[in-house]
């Protein structure tokens, strides 16, 4: 897989887990949960952000970060 892929591939991880996010905040603003049930609301929202991030980290480590080769110097040590 060439570099600009796995780009490609971590871009596309970043842009489902942001646009998940904002998804998952338009709809729960659109709720009006009655008192005694916000703590409730409150978890569902939790475990709803948190299974995206979970997603979002399994994908990632998919699609590892590739070191830019520009970044080293010529012993090949990291800058």
């Amino acid at each position: 897989m060439s570099v600009r892929s796995w780009e490609v591939a971590r871009e596309r991880v970043a842009a489902r887990l942001l646009d998940s996010l904002d998804d998952l905040v338009r709809r729960h603003r659109s709720l009006t949960p009655p008192e005694p049930h916000g703590a409730l609301h409150a978890e569902l929202i939790t475990a709803e952000v948190a299974h995206e991030l979970a997603v979002a980290r399994d994908a990632l480590r998919r699609h590892p970060r590739i070191p830019d080769p520009s970044l080293r110097g010529i012993d090949g040590e990291a800058r």
